[in-house]
């Protein structure tokens, strides 16, 4: 059984999220937050809330076993994408990309 939580248009960069990720993918939730607490990274932030809630939806909604549970399936997609300007030299103006990003993240019970 998996429970899921989705965060759409996080303002953060989905190349940073992924680093993120990839250090989380298949451990334990426990060991996952614990990981998660210790990085020093923008996104980890955002993950910690997400991993939460994901946890409290297997317990609350399907009856999950909080000690069993695993971080499944994780990715991030792009979102859309803010795009402003910069004002350069002489009347020129340079485009910035605020880019946005769709974070799922699956965890899944596991029998021990």
């Amino acid at each position: 059984m998996e429970a899921k939580a989705i965060l759409r248009n996080a303002r953060i960069a989905p190349r940073k999220v992924q680093i993120v990720l990839d250090l989380i993918r298949g451990k334990k939730t426990e060991h996952a937050l614990a990981i998660l607490r210790a990085t020093p990274k923008a996104a980890t932030e955002p993950l910690l809330k997400l991993l939460n809630s994901a946890v409290a939806n297997a317990e609350n909604n399907f009856g999950m076993d909080r000690q069993n549970l695993v971080v499944g399936t994780c990715f991030v997609a792009p979102g859309p994408i803010l795009k402003r300007i910069m004002p350069r030299a002489q009347g020129r103006a340079f485009r910035v990309y605020k880019r946005t990003s769709h974070i799922t993240l699956v965890v899944k019970e596991i029998e021990e």
